[in-house]
């Protein structure tokens, strides 16, 4: 795929670390299965390898033994009683497509749908839980924007995302309408893309530039993609800036596509839940946008290993009602949410206890629903081990099991978080702060009807 081409790239990768082992999951079904009990989730959230199963991304040639292994790893974790969710594009496109122009092509769409439908035909009889693409924003911005991720384009910042973007949602289109209309009936799951955003925090609440502003990055950040699935066509915060900006630089249109009317009506409306990662907050005020600099942290919230990832529980609730504002009270899925530590490996990690109680606690999901009436369906946390992650390599740890790349055998040791989280699903909410054992009452301290875990 395209990240194990970026992770071989000298210098691109922290450590010069690869994916080429990383958790050795493919070897460790059944230990993973055995953790996941140990965490007693009902739900596992996972990613397919477009290329370990059709290693040119097209159904010219079949890999069964790469297929094989999704079906072990499906057939045990429902054996287990855990229900598989399974995302189909998580940033891993067969390098082969890469080569006549990947996600800037828009032959993509086609190969994708196919990609697709070769799946909820192989998978789909033992599959209710779907995710088109994770993360379309860090596709379309990290991947060909910036350039820090595979496959680290970043001579077109300005025009190549948008492209990127584009077509990443009528593929994303595609894939739904395919599931929709072929499978839906005889197979009975649910299916969406899975977006990504941080919230925006008015530097100066005060201060409506700075509130204008927030806003503004909000739309460039989640709208980008869940305006056109949910409310059709781009949303007018970014129309409207790209156009000027585009005119203003000499160009006769909008570097931001158009979709046809036709697209407008293929792409609204494509989802049965709202997939929705979220990590962390950002102070946003009016210069931070107009000169283009990089983000600005508030130093008064708390830190985590990784330098973009600040504590900030608050953010959580604000960007939960912002979406039921924004798209109509959709249901939500939280398919990520989570803490990284770096540096020396200790396995009491109270700072992840501490976020995930700020995060799911009062102060983010339950507050949203009793306050503000968002529809959370399930909640899934990043991650079950600690991975691969990205450009980061394995310097930065956010499972809730320790992987000591140190052992032949890869061994996962569990950290103290398991413990604590495990007793969140237990009372599908949280214990009672006194007793440790006995659950709040359900009114105040349950969340909705299943808890989830991600890697």
């Amino acid at each position: 795929s395209i990240w194990d081409k970026f992770a071989h790239t000298h210098l691109r990768i922290s450590n010069d670390d690869n994916g080429d082992i990383a958790c050795d999951s493919y070897n460790k079904v059944e230990e993973d299965v055995a953790i996941l009990k140990q965490l007693k989730v009902t739900h596992y959230r996972f990613s397919i390898s477009w290329s370990r199963v059709l290693p040119d991304g097209t159904t010219n040639y079949i890999n069964e033994a790469g297929l094989n292994y999704y079906h072990r790893l499906v057939d045990a974790l429902i054996a287990a009683n855990i229900q598989p969710h399974v995302t189909l594009y998580h940033w891993d496109l067969p390098q082969a497509l890469q080569d006549i122009g990947g996600w800037e092509n828009d032959t993509i769409v086609t190969k994708f749908r196919d990609y697709a439908d070769f799946i909820f035909d192989r998978l789909g009889h033992k599959v209710k839980f779907w995710i088109t693409i994770n993360e379309p924003y860090n596709v379309a911005m990290i991947g060909h924007g910036y350039g820090v991720g595979a496959p680290g384009i970043s001579f077109r910042p300005g025009t190549l995302p948008y492209i990127v973007g584009h077509n990443l949602l009528k593929a994303h289109a595609e894939a739904w309408h395919i599931y929709n209309d072929k499978y839906r009936a005889k197979q009975n799951g649910i299916i969406s893309i899975t977006i990504n955003s941080d919230w925006s925090e008015p530097r100066n609440p005060y201060k409506q530039e700075d509130y204008d502003a927030a806003i503004r990055a909000i739309q460039f950040y989640i709208g980008w993609f869940a305006h056109p699935v949910y409310n059709g066509d781009y949303n007018d915060i970014m129309k409207t800036v790209i156009r000027e900006r585009s005119l203003a630089a000499g160009l006769l249109k909008s570097r931001l596509p158009e979709f046809t009317p036709e697209e407008v009506k293929r792409i609204k409306g494509t989802y049965d839940y709202f997939g929705f990662n979220y990590y962390t907050t950002k102070p946003t005020d009016l210069a931070q946008l107009t000169l283009g600099v990089g983000s600005i942290v508030d130093l008064t919230w708390l830190d985590s290993g990784s330098g973009w990832l600040k504590v900030t529980p608050f953010g959580f609730r604000r960007i939960l009602n912002f979406i039921k504002e924004e798209y109509g009270n959709p249901p939500i899925i939280i398919t990520e949410n989570g803490i990284s530590e770096r540096g020396t490996v200790d396995l009491n990690d109270t700072h992840r206890s501490h976020y995930y109680e700020k995060y799911i606690n009062q102060k983010a999901i339950n507050m949203s629903q009793i306050k503000y009436g968002v529809d959370i369906r399930g909640y899934t946390a990043w991650s079950l081990m600690d991975n691969f992650e990205w450009t980061n390599g394995f310097s930065e740890r956010f499972g809730f099991f320790y992987v000591n790349h140190s052992d032949p055998n890869i061994s996962r040791v569990a950290k103290k978080s398991v413990s604590d989280y495990s007793k969140i699903i237990t009372c599908n909410g949280f214990p009672h702060p006194e007793s440790g054992h006995e659950c709040l009452n359900p009114v105040e301290g349950k969340l909705t009807p299943w808890i989830v875990n991600s890697t």
